[in-house]
């Protein structure tokens, strides 16, 4: 109940049933991801480079990316050279005031992406033009386009090399399945290199398709 109101609120609720739904429907999307982390590490170790982009909150997923990269996701590794294009302020800047909207991500594309590179484009709506037309000329510039979207086809699938769409009607559980498709990405990567087992400690013992184990939630009985 509301304190302010007295009446229910089931908002919560009804956000986690919506994730529930979306989950239950995602393993193939997982076993993309996995196959683009694959890929995408082939990519790193040869000395190609990671490209993201997207507005929003997608803007700010594309970044938690390439830090993870940059950075690391789990356990210590070389850095790899990933740029995240909504992040390049004075270049977006520039890029706004003497060009039409659609050329803020397509220019970094074409300023950055080599042939072969992979551009990583984030759109839950996939309707969003500037994201499009950064697909657009990341494939004409030879580059691997993997997208993140929401219910698919739409424009962005289009103009794609790869789409992974999250079946969901609301933005939020969208992103947050984007998320895990992201995570499922660098797992990936690092798993090629080796730099973490294919089974580590903390899956040993989890059915996906049931969840945890009672043991592994805690269960003291």
């Amino acid at each position: 109940m509301s304190p302010l109101t007295g009446r229910p609120t089931p908002y919560g609720r009804d956000h986690l049933a919506a994730l529930a739904r979306a989950v239950d429907s995602f393993g193939p999307s997982v076993d993309r991801a996995t196959s683009w982390g694959q890929r995408l590490a082939a990519v790193l170790t040869a000395g190609g480079r990671l490209l993201a982009a997207g507005n929003g909150g997608s803007a700010a997923q594309a970044q938690h990316l390439t830090a993870e990269l940059v950075g690391r996701y789990r356990d210590d590794r070389r850095p790899f050279s990933a740029l995240c294009l909504s992040a390049e302020t004075s270049s977006l800047t520039a890029i706004a005031n003497d060009y039409p909207v659609t050329e803020l991500f397509a220019r970094q594309v074409e300023a950055h992406g080599r042939p072969g590179d992979v551009l990583m484009v984030l759109s839950t709506s996939g309707h969003s033009p500037n994201v499009v037309e950064a697909a657009r000329r990341g494939v004409t510039g030879g580059l691997q386009v993997w997208a993140l979207t929401g219910p698919g086809p739409n424009p962005l699938t289009e103009e794609s090399t790869e789409a992974l769409c999250v079946d969901a009607p609301f933005t939020s559980t969208v992103q947050e399945l984007h998320l895990v498709a992201l995570h499922a990405v660098c797992a990936a990567v690092d798993v090629e290199l080796g730099v973490i087992a294919a089974e580590s400690p903390a899956t040993r013992g989890v059915d996906v398709a049931a969840g945890p184990s009672r043991t592994m939630l805690g269960d003291r009985a």
